[in-house]
């Protein structure tokens, strides 16, 4: 009998940590149905002699929420290898949503995510209230992949608190019906819910979005009913009380599964206290981005100085600017304005971690830390922002400074990313579009920690992308590559591996700007059994299914 599909001859890695081994896989349908040696052909077949196969990638912190919803293609995590993503991190989510409260909703996301309002109203159906039917919704747009979502304490809160929501403290009687609602929501379909505690999260009139604030009795009702359906808490902690955040994990952990936001500046401290919690059999796991996280900016975005000239810029298109640029006494007043700015000490300590992503096809983000646009400037006896003019003239001003804003020293975040317990990851997909791009952090972690670092195995590289958050969402049907299990997979060409330079289009409703990053080195991509990207080309198949929650 033939297969539907066979992957023949590549380097099989597995996910679960073991050896890799030559062999071929079998896919019938939408499952995987033998890994091994496949005898007879398949209806479709890919050649991987040379190749590794994995299983797919799934991404565990996105905000893909908004952007679904015009574009189902889920750019740019489905050039790198991600075959299921889960939306609704960091407290904010569309749902659940009475039809007054979209305005609100969407201001939220726009303010903490940097997702603009009007493509948010515009380009979504809205045609929910329940988070069930927010996922019904989803399911109708056809993603290109799997999606699973969490359940928003911003929006949950807001439902049934309505504007006390923002600054009070609930009431017993309101923190049962947050509970019953989070858990309703979970029932429904949810993965989880998530939690947002860091005070720099705001509303458009600057107060901190719902829930930043709320008791350790309301999170502690939240999570147990929420874990008595089989959810996990996800949480972004208020790193500046990190004793008390983890004391209130410590607690939610006993009732739920628990994920959480980290950065390697609190490193050393977190591994204490998880690997303790760790210990007594709680079931606590971290994500963080696998390099330095921060924003990306060039003559093609936005994210320069704010001065007068800088700001006229600003209002121009691309041709113009670099038109502008070349101007020789423009260029001196744009230097001059930065020099003169009142917080011109802070400025150029910023400058210090700066970072030139090079004029290779490659980005590069493991610049040695004296590499700075700083050093730079320092070493060609200029001033930082001649440096970053100079760097735009001489690439007709397609370079791009990466600026670092945690995960700074790579040596701690080596560290930290080798613990049994922090993931990479927090690519924030879908998030901050026009500030900054880690979507392509699996390929990074493939290429960079495995192949040219050599910090992780092939093999341990693979399980922490794959089977490893797969179980952390709690799904046993994907993450590995075994008969029986969903046929999500890549076959790469880890020698070519890379990403490529990040860049602006202007695709979202309103044409407001984003930032997307390709891939090479990904000969196909399988999900559900329907090969949606082959040699680093969307094919145009949109298998993705909409995955709920078991108890659903």
């Amino acid at each position: 009998m033939a297969h539907d599909l066979v992957v023949r001859g590549g380097l099989i890695v597995d996910g679960t940590g073991g050896a890799p081994f030559e062999g071929d896989v079998a896919v019938d349908g939408d499952a995987i149905t033998a890994v091994g040696e496949v005898p007879g052909n398949g209806v479709e077949e890919i050649e991987a002699k040379g190749t590794v196969v994995t299983p797919g990638f799934v991404d565990l912190h996105t905000h893909l929420d908004a952007q679904i919803g015009w574009d189902p293609d889920m750019t740019s995590i489905t050039w790198h290898g991600v075959t299921t993503a889960l939306l609704g991190n960091c407290g904010v989510t569309f749902a659940p949503c009475k039809a007054s409260d979209r305005e609100f909703l969407a201001g939220m996301m726009e303010t903490v995510e940097d997702i603009p309002k009007y493509a948010i109203l515009t380009g979504l159906p809205w045609d929910w209230e329940s988070y069930g039917g927010y996922l019904d919704s989803i399911e109708r747009l056809g993603p290109m992949i799997n999606v699973a979502g969490l359940v928003g304490h911003g929006a949950t809160r807001f439902f049934v608190m309505g504007e006390r929501a923002i600054d009070d403290q609930a009431t017993p009687e309101e923190i049962e019906r947050i509970a019953a609602l989070a858990g309703q929501s979970v029932a429904e379909g949810a993965l989880g819910f998530s939690v947002n505690r860091h005070p720099g999260h705001r509303l458009p009139d600057g107060r901190s979005i719902p829930g930043t604030f709320a008791s350790r009795e309301e999170l502690l009702a939240i999570s147990r009913a929420v874990g008595s359906r089989g959810g996990l808490m996800q949480t972004v902690p208020h790193f500046g009380d990190l004793d008390t955040e983890m004391d209130i994990l410590a607690e939610e952990a006993e009732s739920s599964r628990i994920l959480f936001s980290a950065i390697s500046e609190h490193g050393l401290h977190l591994d204490e206290r998880v690997s303790d919690m760790r210990a007594r059999g709680l079931d606590v796991t971290a994500v963080t981005v696998p390099r330095s996280g921060g924003g990306v900016g060039g003559l093609s975005t936005d994210n320069f100085w704010r001065t007068p000239s800088w700001n006229r810029l600003r209002e121009m298109d691309f041709d113009a600017r670099l038109e502008a640029i070349r101007d020789e006494a423009f260029r001196a007043t744009l230097v001059r304005e930065v020099r003169e700015h009142p917080d011109h000490d802070a400025l150029l300590k910023a400058t210090r971690r700066y970072y030139l992503l090079g004029d290779e096809d490659r980005p590069c983000y493991t610049q040695p830390r004296y590499e700075s646009l700083h050093d730079l400037a320092e070493a060609a006896g200029e001033h930082p922002a001649e440096t970053w003019l100079r760097a735009m003239l001489e690439s007709d001003g397609k370079a791009l400074v990466h600026m670092r804003g945690f995960n700074v020293n790579h040596e701690h975040l080596e560290k930290m990313i080798t613990t049994p317990w922090a993931m990479p990851g927090l690519g924030d997909a879908g998030a901050h579009v026009s500030q900054m791009i880690d979507s392509g952090w699996p390929t990074f972690v493939l290429s960079h920690w495995h192949r040219d670092a050599g910090t992780y195995s092939l093999e341990e590289a693979v399980r922490r992308i794959s089977a490893e958050p797969a179980r952390v969402l709690g799904l046993s049907d994907r993450g590995t590559l075994e008969a029986g299990k969903r046929a999500d997979l890549n076959v790469i060409d880890i020698d070519r591996l890379a990403e490529r330079q990040p860049y602006i289009v202007r695709d979202f409703p309103g044409e407001a700007p984003r930032f997307q990053q390709r891939a090479v080195g990904y000969r196909a991509t399988v999900c559900n059994g329907a090969v949606i990207l082959r040699d680093d080309e969307h094919t145009g198949a949109r298998a993705g299914e909409v995955i709920r929650n078991g108890g659903a």
